[in-house]
């Protein structure tokens, strides 16, 4: 049956795509002179961001500089960073934070009364400003309350993204974003969003991989969009595994923050031995690729399951104070950490490619906007600085804010898309497809394109997808819509992009780590892929041109 028009069309100056920081961050920056829908695929509090523990990297202190944070970053990100979206987010670093001062983030401070900093893997100064180590919660939380205390923002939950719509606009020649069609998870149907700007906020892919320390909504969905949309995707061979998640049987996704190896804490083999100094003269501080593949190492060749995350030697009650949040969640599982290691491994974090776009968030299809973690901004480069992806939220948000801002009024409504025609599918029978293909598409990810590849696997894992992509694509086109047929479908695209990628980058660089090819090459270049469907998009300065 197709939908109502008349219930099922909502008509916004900007359709917000993504509840995280970077999305309610825009949203409050523009509310003041625009209506804006924000579309959360559960609840408002339910993305990555509200599990952040460690917090936000900025030159805060007067012994710190922009210059030292900025070495610091390029050399994180092994020759692939862009030395201008490096230079522009770090020197955005101060105003972004003092925003987020000014909204009511509860940072931790010293006695004294001034903001604690403390350090991280890869940094050479304190330089992270936080919240214990519930950073993520204190931002989102404030961030939300905001939100929904401000006029011109209209919040839908339980709201799913399927696709872009994509109109030709008479007045440039080229195509344009029109909006969304988006399921209603409560009603079970699609209703149709529009917008005079759009912009994806959705997060990042772990999800696509079998450990992961991410919630259940990072399945890729934006950067998914996007490509189907004819955007291109960048550097999404770079996977980022935190090296240190909770090993227990009941412990389904925690982070244990890297503040704690900036506090102290030692990394140990199952015999008490430590181990990182024979893979680097950082230590348990260098960055996050070199400690996990570390681990994986160690852990392979000693047939362990884990290794041991140890601050037991710190004073237990800086520990408990530092670390509340890691502390009671251990304890939870028998783990008292001011008394005992805890079992660690690593598992898929952050999605360090994604989405094209330039300085304002701008992508290849005009009026739609891209920021956080669904993008490739070119500051992560081959390995992102630990804590700079909450900054990179906030810099890119208020960045796109205020381009939408300025030209908004330039901007013509969409015409009225078509509704969603629902009138040829039927209710499936055959669910237990889509539980079976994301069960066997996040293992083969995790076996075949993890923390140490191979060719032959990542061959055979690209003739897996490619088979996978055929099932989903029958199923896509003849039953109806549900949340988990959405989620699978788009980590099957992105995973595909991660497998291609991985297949063109014939190095070892940052986080892809090939046997095959265990060397640098000289030059060093971004994996850019083209969609089909690319040409008429409206094109911009190659972001790959800036080495």
């Amino acid at each position: 049956m197709t939908i109502s028009e008349s219930n099922h069309k909502k008509q916004y100056d900007v359709l917000v795509i993504g509840s995280g920081a970077a999305g309610l961050t825009l949203a409050l920056h523009l509310a003041a002179r625009h209506r804006v829908a924000l579309l959360s695929k559960q609840r408002l509090r339910d993305g990555s961001t509200w599990f952040a523990q460690g917090g936000i990297a900025g030159v805060l202190d007067e012994t710190d500089s922009v210059d030292a944070h900025i070495a610091d970053t390029l050399d994180a990100g092994a020759g692939l960073c862009h030395p201008d979206a490096v230079r522009f987010t770090v020197e955005s670093s101060r105003e972004a934070v003092h925003w987020l001062i000014n909204q009511g983030v509860d940072f931790t401070r010293e006695d004294d009364g001034d903001y604690h900093l403390t350090k991280e893997g890869g940094h050479s100064h304190r330089r992270i400003i936080h919240s214990a180590d519930a950073t993520g919660r204190a931002v989102h939380s404030t961030l939300i309350e905001q939100v929904r205390n401000t006029p011109n923002i209209d919040c839908f939950e339980h709201h799913i993204a399927l696709d872009l719509i994509r109109q030709p606009d008479a007045s440039t020649g080229r195509f344009r974003c029109a909006g969304s069609y988006v399921y209603n998870k409560k009603t079970e149907e699609v209703e149709v969003f529009q917008g005079r700007a759009v912009v994806l906020a959705t997060g990042g892919a772990a999800k696509a991989y079998l450990y992961t320390s991410n919630p259940d909504g990072a399945s890729g969905d934006g950067i998914a969009m996007a490509w189907r949309a004819g955007c291109r995707v960048a550097n999404m061979e770079f996977n980022q595994f935190h090296p240190t998640c909770l090993y227990h049987p009941k412990a389904k996704s925690m982070l244990i923050t890297e503040a704690l190896r900036g506090e102290g804490a030692q990394l140990k083999l199952p015999n008490g031995e430590r181990f990182m100094q024979r893979f680097d003269k950082r230590g348990e501080l260098a960055p996050r690729d070199i400690v996990a593949r570390a681990i994986d190492h160690e852990m392979k060749r000693l047939g362990a399951d884990c290794v041991y995350l140890d601050i037991s030697h710190k004073d237990p009650e800086f520990v408990r104070e530092h670390f509340p949040t890691v502390y009671r969640k251990c304890l939870e599982y028998g783990i008292d950490i001011t008394k005992e290691p805890i079992p660690v491994v690593p598992a898929a974090h952050y999605t360090c490619g994604g989405v094209m776009v330039d300085q304002h968030g701008r992508t290849d299809l005009d009026q739609l906007y891209a920021i956080g973690e669904t993008t490739f901004t070119g500051l992560h480069g081959a390995n992102r600085l630990a804590s700079n992806s909450l900054l990179e939220c906030v810099v890119y948000a208020r960045s796109a804010a205020l381009h939408i801002d300025a030209t908004l009024s330039k901007v013509t409504a969409p015409k009225p898309a078509l509704a969603w025609d629902a009138s040829r599918v039927t209710d499936s029978d055959e669910d237990v497809v889509i539980s079976h293909n994301w069960d066997e598409l996040r293992r083969f990810m995790w076996d075949f394109v993890g923390i140490v590849r191979t060719r032959k696997r990542l061959l055979r894992a690209e003739h897996r997808v490619k088979l996978l992509q055929q099932e989903i694509r029958e199923f896509y086109a003849n039953y109806k819509i549900t949340s988990d047929l959405i989620e699978l479908r788009n980590l099957a695209v992105v995973s595909e992009l991660i497998i291609r990628s991985a297949l063109d980058r014939r190095e070892s660089r940052g986080l892809h780590y090939s046997l095959d090819y265990p060397g640098l090459r000289e030059l060093a270049m971004d994996t850019i892929l083209v969609p089909e469907n690319f040409a008429n998009q409206r094109q911009f300065i190659d972001l790959s041109d800036t080495h």
